[in-house]
């Protein structure tokens, strides 16, 4: 498909012979898989991961994304929304009904409403085009580290919610709910403050780190689809509140 220019020039790392786990032997390295049309975006952007010491894997279409999501389950997903076939917003929709795995969207509409229509469907963060390769990369390990287990931390227990930051798991009234990377550190950082409130831009501050590229609004998307997931009814919220004109809290 016709793409716009979504590369900004990051210099020429030149592209290694093998991955990381393949010159090493260690099976470990975290797996990124790029869904995008364009070869030229899959190289370059392969490119760097590969230089930062990441697995990567290739898809050019949804219905080889899914394949790959089934067969081998990446660390996260880079999503461009321009696809044959099958919409990037389509191939959210589908991983987000079987899969936790981060998702970081690839996107040429900056319009805010075109932003937060990815963040609705499950996304943790989106890159506006063009970007820097090397943004890129950042964006992914910041994503990464947001959703690593914290060892050492016992889990937390809030009214019918346990969250367990070592598995990453949330059960509501015992029985296990699906979170993205992102809601469940919203949730768990919150957890951790109960009754507490703190402004959006705290929270981004926060949950999402100093260095994120995005606005407010951001956090909004993420406290809607968490209460959908831990209230019984979101339109009236008795766990995670909204205090108007300040911001947000855990209520215990």
């Amino acid at each position: 498909m016709g793409h716009p220019t979504i590369l900004r020039a990051a210099g020429n790392p030149g592209r290694p012979q093998a991955s990381y786990a393949h010159k090493t032997g260690i099976m470990t390295a975290q797996r990124v898989l790029i869904v995008d049309d364009e070869a030229t975006a899959r190289e370059v952007v392969g490119r760097y991961l590969e230089r930062d010491g990441f697995c990567v894997h290739e898809a050019t279409d949804g219905e080889e994304a899914l394949r790959e999501l089934r067969d081998s389950p990446p660390s996260l997903i880079v999503l461009d929304l321009m696809l044959p076939k099958m919409s990037g917003e389509e191939i959210c929709r589908r991983v987000r009904l079987e899969s936790d795995v981060p998702i970081i969207m690839l996107t040429a509409r900056g319009r805010e409403p075109d932003r937060l229509l990815g963040l609705e469907l499950g996304a943790d963060d989106y890159v506006v085009k063009p970007f820097s390769p090397r943004e890129l990369v950042a964006r992914v390990r910041a994503v990464l580290r947001r959703s690593a287990g914290e060892p050492g931390e016992g889990p937390l227990r809030v009214a019918n919610l346990e969250i367990d930051p070592t598995t990453r798991e949330v059960c509501r009234n015992s029985e296990r709910i699906s979170l993205t990377a992102t809601e469940f550190d919203l949730l768990y950082f919150l957890a951790r403050h109960p009754g507490q409130v703190f402004s959006r831009e705290q929270l981004l501050e926060s949950v999402w780190g100093w260095d994120f590229v995005g606005d407010a609004s951001t956090v909004t998307v993420h406290v809607r689809r968490l209460r959908v997931k831990i209230e019984d009814d979101v339109q009236r919220p008795r766990l995670l509140k909204t205090v108007w004109s300040v911001g947000y809290k855990l209520d215990v």
